[in-house]
């Protein structure tokens, strides 16, 4: 369904449609933040909706999505999941992070402007910025959930989250860089992991282009205990 079409829907069924309908949602997120383009609906984003839906009630903990990018996934992942968490709880803690912390500080904007919009305020009422803490790289609600923005490599001591979010841990351009990868995962082992409040309930969503065998999705499936979700630039099948 188009923007245009959810426009055709009558006002108290289409607040319930962007409130409960994570598909619909992204849509108007994305009509937020690029009014100058059009969304064309596909498939995998029906698809990466049902796994982050399953990552919220906790049915999945440990989600790899490797996907090519300009698949929307940023958009989808550490934008539109994020604010829309918060809409139904704004009491969640969510830190986001990517390999530069100029990206991962643009998710936080373009999620902090769809919270911060008049239709997400209408169907979301009791989530409200806090005044105190609303800064590009954490902004926090009145009832103490936040997203928190950093980087690999970045210190996030003192931080905590229910759900972290990891989105292009590597730049595509160091990719075949040993020593790279293994600061990948070795920030990830040592210091991302680290920041779950609860490992045993807390979900971790990794979000990347497969680069190289032994890059950072190779290095989790090799610890195994991860659900895989991938999305291929050409489907074989």
């Amino acid at each position: 369904m188009e923007e245009s079409r959810i426009q055709g829907i009558g006002g108290r069924g289409r607040d319930d449609l962007l409130r409960n309908d994570f598909g619909m949602f992204l849509r108007k997120c994305f009509a937020t933040l690029h009014p100058d383009r059009t969304l064309l609906a596909n498939w995998h984003l029906e698809l990466i909706g049902y796994y982050l839906e399953a990552c919220a009630k906790g049915e999945i903990r440990r989600l790899i999505i490797n996907i090519p990018p300009r698949s929307l996934k940023s958009i989808a992942i550490s934008v539109a999941w994020p604010a829309f968490l918060l809409g139904h709880d704004p009491s969640r803690r969510i830190i986001g992070a990517s390999y530069a912390a100029s990206l991962s500080i643009k998710h936080s904007l373009d999620c902090r402007a769809i919270v911060q919009s008049a239709w997400y305020r209408r169907i979301f009422p009791d989530t409200v910025l806090s005044e105190v803490q609303n800064e590009k790289h954490k902004f926090a609600t009145t009832r103490h959930g936040h997203r928190i923005a950093t980087s690999v490599g970045g210190s996030i001591t003192g931080e905590g989250g229910d759900i972290l979010i990891l989105d292009d841990p590597q730049n595509p351009a160091q990719a075949m860089a040993e020593a790279t990868r293994h600061h990948a995962a070795e920030w990830f082992d040592q210091t991302f992991l680290s920041r779950l409040d609860d490992k045993r309930k807390g979900a971790i969503v990794v979000v990347m282009q497969r680069l190289h065998d032994d890059d950072l999705t190779g290095h989790l499936m090799r610890k195994g205990g991860w659900e895989i979700l991938d999305i291929p630039a050409i489907a074989e099948e």
